[in-house]
This record gives structure tokens, C-alpha cells and sequence, in this order.
């Protein structure tokens, strides 16, 4: 058995990470719950490798195992993601997961537009888990040629999820995005004095864009929708990280994908105009099946989400040298916004 913790043996905030992560626990658990009748599988835990990790909060957990479901049959090798949480097992997310999957995101899915399955709760260990499936992240996939097909297909996968109708317990507005654009950009400033003016005019701007946009009919969103949350396997487009799953403004959606997108091609391609092809065309390809009125709130959520990328970029070593370019496209985006409406 290999166990690769990442160098987490055990967290007091997270009491349910060390039992998470002793294989002979995880197994008695997983028995009654993976694979044949309760009770009756054999489990044994061939890895536990520990994939990300924020102390005091959450942890995701890969579990490598084999499982014999009944007496004689050949053990199936089974890998498992689990989501720690120091709340405990998040279970609204999991039969989120279960209802998706009747509602046309299973792995057999006509369109290829799925999402992964769920398999079991396990309170005892304050968690829950899903079958890990295979893929590359469209973050990497958009910058190879084609990159504008696959930006039109997340933007289908993202409709096909706001017609899913599936009921969320919270709510997301504008207000509430532009809330935390603020709490963002406030910490921001208190760590970057020197463009503490700078940011508080970047705010005001946001504050501007967010009160002139329309509200479109709120639907279910991903609200955290962006390219790494989304597998290719072939032809097969798994969704991903529905943690915050609610009910908001479908062009949250693709605006946050868009603006991702733009960051991704200041930090990569050093050129916010890369990817403009793929950010277009997500766009287009959304407003053809939303209606042409999603477009300003679109493209408003772009821009905020360009902005708060501000605090993610200065919190992160490896993105800090691109902050200020990034600060200095804002100033420009929202200025010409700003030009246009005057």
C-alpha cells in the first residue's frame, strides 16, 4: 500500500483528515459501501494520495483500490476521489451529482456532456466520493488549434446545465458577486499600498458595470465555471467541482469562463488578444441558445471576473509578475466601457 499524504498527517480543524487517511479505516468504511451487497465486498487500499489540501477547510484524496464485489470473482481495480470537508461529508453536492445524472449527464449521454459518478457518503470519515475519470483539462486543450470548437462546446455543456432545473438551497446575484469582487480588491489594496487609488477606481467601475446590467432569469449555475472544471476523454465532456453549485444568472457561467480565459492568455500567451477567437466564440455560441439578452450580463461578469483575478494573481508566486499587466487591462477594459456608455 502506498500513502503519499502530501506531507498532511493530521489537522485539529479537520478532524476527519486522519481517519481519511489510514488505509485500514478507509477500507472497513468502503467495504459496506463499494462494490456488492453491503457488507460483503473486499476492499483492499492499494494507494491514498492527498491532491489538494487547504488546512483547516477541505482536502481532496485520491483512493487507489481493489475491489472483489463476491467469493471468487476477479478484483476490479476502482479509483475514487474523496472530498474532506471540516464541516463533514458534503452531501448536497453528491445527490446533486445523482440528479444530474438522471437528468441527462450520465456517462452514457448522448451529446458526451457528463458529469462523474457518485458512489457513496461515508460520515464517519467526512466525506463523500466519486469515481475518478480519465481526461485532459480544457485549459490546456483551448490553446491547441480547434480551441474555438471546444469554447462553443463548454458553452453548450454550460446551457445544458442551466436547463437541467435543478433546484439549489443559495442564491448568487450581482450584488453578492460584487461583494466579494470588494472583499477581494480591499485585501488586495492592504497588501499593495501603492495601488490601493488604482484598485478603489477599478471598484468603482465594477460597481458601475454590475448596476446597468440586466438580471436574466435566474437558473441552477456551476458559479465557479471555468476550463480546469472541465475533462475531455475523446469525444466525452466531463463537468466538474459543483461545490458551489446555486441558483444565479446564467451568464455568470460563461462570463467567468471568458475571463478565465483572458487570464490565461496574459500569463501564457503574454497576450490578453490570444484567445480572443475562443473567448468569441464561447460567447456567440451562448447567446445563440440563451437568447441575444444574455449578452451585456455576459460580458459584464467577464470583466468582473478579470478584476478579482487581481487578488487570485498576487496571492500566487507564480502569477505575481503578471498582476500589474493584468491591473493595467482592467483600468483599459473598463475605461472603454466607461468611454461607451458616457
Amino acid at each position: 500500500m502506498t500513502l503519499q499524504p502530501c506531507l498532511v498527517h493530521t489537522d485539529s480543524r479537520l478532524p476527519f483528515l486522519d481517519r481519511a487517511l489510514d488505509p485500514e479505516q478507509v477500507a472497513r468504511h468502503l467495504r459496506a459501501r463499494v462494490g456488492g451487497a453491503a457488507g460483503t465486498a473486499q476492499v483492499v487500499v492499494r494507494a491514498i494520495r492527498t491532491l489538494r489540501y487547504k488546512p483547516g477547510r477541505r482536502c481532496l484524496v485520491e483512493y487507489e483500490l481493489e475491489v472483489t464485489s463476491r467469493p471468487g470473482a476477479p478484483p476490479e481495480l476502482v479509483t475514487l476521489l474523496g472530498k474532506i470537508r471540516r464541516r463533514g461529508a458534503d452531501a448536497s453536492t453528491f445527490r446533486l451529482l445523482q440528479t444530474l445524472r438522471c437528468r441527462g449527464f450520465g456517462g452514457d449521454s448522448p451529446d458526451g456532456i457528463a458529469v462523474p459518478e457518485p458512489v457513496a457518503i461515508v460520515p464517519e470519515l467526512g466525506l463523500w466520493l466519486q469515481r475518478k475519470v480519465a481526461g485532459t483539462p480544457a485549459t490546456a486543450r483551448l490553446l491547441e488549434p480547434g480551441g474555438a470548437a471546444l469554447a462553443r462546446r463548454l458553452a453548450e455543456a454550460a446551457h445544458k446545465l442551466h436547463g437541467a432545473a435543478v433546484p439549489a438551497t443559495r442564491r448568487h446575484s450581482m450584488a453578492d458577486e460584487l461583494r466579494v469582487l470588494h472583499r477581494c480588491l480591499d485585501a488586495l489594496a492592504e497588501q499593495r499600498a501603492e495601488w490601493a487609488p488604482r484598485l478603489e477606481r477599478v471598484l468603482r467601475a465594477c460597481d458601475r458595470v454590475g448596476a446597468v446590467t440586466p438580471a436574466q432569469r435566474p437558473s441552477g449555475i456551476h458559479r465557479d465555471f471555468y476550463p480546469d472544471h472541465a475533462l475531455l476523454d475523446g469525444t466525452r465532456l466531463h463537468l466538474l467541482d459543483f461545490d458551489l453549485y446555486c441558483e444565479g444568472d446564467p451568464a455568470l457561467d460563461i462570463g467567468n469562463c471568458i475571463g478565465h480565459i483572458t487570464e490565461q492568455s496574459v500569463r501564457v500567451c503574454g497576450d490578453p488578444g490570444a484567445l480572443a477567437d475562443r473567448e468569441s466564440a464561447m460567447e456567440v455560441r451562448f447567446v445563440e441558445l440563451a437568447g441575444e439578452a444574455a449578452r451585456p450580463a455576459v460580458r459584464a461578469y467577464a470583466l468582473l471576473t478579470l478584476a478579482r483575478h487581481l487578488f487570485i494573481s498576487a496571492q500566487l508566486e507564480e502569477r505575481r509578475p503578471f498582476t500589474a499587466t493584468l491591473l493595467e487591462l482592467c483600468e483599459e477594459r473598463l475605461g472603454s466601457v466607461a468611454r461607451a456608455g458616457a
